[in-house]
């Protein structure tokens, strides 16, 4: 007969786990015992029922190790079940799970720095002639899946024996006869979650390499991400930085080294220098060419959802070209570090406004003046320019308006706001150095005064908007190249407000309902005069016959001035 010994505190439940090398963290069993739902057997020596943790004294050691993973596994069970409603439900949360406030709010992706991840097995399928496990893995908030067939736990076992990290008899034994049988697939898929209990709590602080890419760490969870990063670097970096290239990263990976460095812990916990965050953090230093690429919706087989996860990129010091895609721009923090160095900015599908990503100040200051000018109302900040930025593209975003933000960058040459919702042209004239503006795509219809805002334009592409009238363009005596197609200009005599810019070589109408006008290219030509011959109109060269036909066209509008000008003096005497 076993007797029965109730553990009456946590270091005694914490001892006798330890024994064999089970781990679990006082906090979670005293968070355990005061749980009003607790599912365990719960003892007191006088009998009455109370909260505290009671199981049998084994009299061997293997019966020790399965008493203890049977105990831990008590400990567990219900806190997995409750991990998907946690992670799911925003009844939970202040907000929902994948908002900024939550993502803000964690401390990497567990919910604290003493949680540790947790694996189920839910289900099993049968493929070919096999049958896979579904394992669910979660950390905090997150969670995903991965799926194994037994010969993979074999493998894996193999290699931590190897190692000397684990015993041998641990995994449940391999089977020949019946082993797609439902009461065996039953039974391993319990005991192969127990296995892979066992594990994690074996290696609380630092999980082996394989059981990290076994369980998909690399690709879910801060730790796995940081190591395969930092392993990369310590081989390649050095050479990325010589050869100048540029370097891609995902905001999965950015979100990962901006937890990393909010818990102050080591940098490297697993023993491999090769892992060190210290590697991330020299390259990043170092970095001038960056892409940041984004995913919509769940990132691989997790809830993860990528475009909503902050960071932070103070650690780049040097960059010069920056590319970000798919990211909530105001999740984004430190990017106003790269503005002594950053030459070239591209932000698209990221952002509903410039200021987001020029001022991030604004949220906090309502009354901010650009470095260097004054103001009239009072000042709550000084806002630093963007005093190397040369190009910026910001096409493809909600953005509905060009907004005083603008200001900051007074050495912009080219501007890209295509795609966006933009209705009018403002604030460019801060843009002294403009010279190439595309506005295609957007939903302008009005020019009116456009020449006072960006008069030193060269190249303007206005195509894909509401233009009926072309009024505002006569003044741009710099222009060379302008694109105008797919509006709503359907008359000639729009093109009159071309036919007197000097520089102007390149037009475009296609896809406007003036080109279905007889002879449209001949009179469209002839606006311009003696300079039609030096017109490009719709990506086609001028021909000799459309040339001798302009002529023709000239001289019959010269008989027409002439004979209106007859009639003119007739009337008078």
């Amino acid at each position: 007969m076993v007797k029965k010994i109730p553990f009456t505190t946590a270091n005694q439940v914490t001892n006798t786990l330890q024994e064999v090398g089970v781990s679990i963290s006082k906090s979670t069993i005293k968070r355990r015992q005061h749980e009003n739902e607790a599912k365990i057997n719960l003892y007191q020596n006088d009998g009455k029922r109370k909260t505290k943790l009671q199981t049998e004294r084994p009299t061997n050691k293997q019966q020790l190790k399965t008493t203890a993973v049977k105990a831990w596994k008590s400990i567990k069970k219900e806190e997995t079940q409750r991990l998907p409603e946690r992670a799911t439900d925003p009844g939970n949360w202040d907000r929902s799970p994948f908002t900024a406030a939550t993502m803000e709010d964690k401390e990497g992706f567990t919910d604290d720095g003493e949680e540790q991840p947790e694996v189920k097995v839910i289900g099993s399928e049968l493929v070919d002639n096999y049958t896979v496990y579904i394992i669910e893995v979660y950390t905090g908030v997150y969670n995903w899946t991965v799926k194994h067939r037994y010969s993979d736990f074999y493998d894996l076992h193999e290699k931590l024996t190897a190692e000397n990290k684990i015993e041998r008899n641990l995994l449940p034994p391999k089977k020949i006869i019946g082993k797609n049988s439902k009461s065996l697939v039953e039974k391993r898929q319990k005991d192969l979650e127990v296995y892979l209990q066992a594990l994690l709590t074996t290696f609380p602080t630092s999980v082996p390499k394989v059981l990290s890419q076994f369980l998909h760490f690399h690709l879910y969870e801060i730790h796995g991400i940081a190591a395969v990063l930092a392993e990369e670097l310590f081989h390649n970096g050095e050479q990325l930085l010589v050869a100048g290239e540029v370097f891609h990263m995902r905001p999965l990976q950015l979100y990962t080294i901006t937890q990393l460095l909010r818990h102050a812990k080591p940098t490297c916990i697993n023993g491999d220098a090769k892992t060190d965050l210290g590697h991330i953090l020299d390259f990043t230093c170092r970095l001038k060419y960056l892409k940041i690429s984004g995913t919509r919706g769940p990132v691989g087989t997790s809830n993860l959802q990528e475009h909503l996860l902050p960071y932070d990129l103070s650690v780049f010091k040097s960059l010069c070209q920056v590319q970000i895609c798919h990211s909530d721009a105001k999740l984004i923090k430190g990017f106003t570090s790269c503005k002594k160095t950053l030459a070239t900015m591209t932000v698209q599908y990221s952002t509903s406004s410039l200021k987001d990503i020029l001022v991030p100040e604004a949220l906090e200051f309502d009354n901010w003046v650009a470095e260097g000018t004054s103001s009239d109302c009072p000042i709550t900040a000084v806002v630093p320019k963007w005093s190397a930025l040369t190009t910026v593209d910001m096409s493809h975003n909600q953005i509905p308006s060009i907004d005083d933000s603008v200001k900051l960058t007074p050495q912009v040459e080219f501007l890209a706001l295509s795609h966006n919702h933009i209705c009018s042209i403002e604030n460019l004239q801060y843009l002294y150095n403009l010279v190439h503006l595309d506005l295609s795509y957007n939903k302008l219809s009005l020019l009116e005064g456009v020449h006072s805002k960006i008069g030193n334009i060269k190249t303007l592409n206005l195509s894909g908007n509401l233009l009926e009238s072309l009024r505002g363009l006569n003044k741009l005596y710099s222009l060379v190249n302008l694109d105008l197609g797919n509006n709503k200009v359907s008359q000639i005599d729009e093109i009159k407000n071309l036919g007197s810019l000097p520089c102007l070589e390149t037009v475009n109408l296609t896809d406007n309902p003036v080109t279905i006008v007889p002879d449209y290219r001949t009179k469209v030509l002839a606006q311009f005069g003696d300079r039609a011959a030096e017109v490009c109109l719709d990506n086609t060269s001028t021909t000799e016959k459309e040339l001798d036909t302009v002529e023709v066209l000239k001289a019959i509008q010269k008989a027409k001035e002439a004979k209106n000008k007859l009639n003119n003096a007739d009337k008078k005497v």
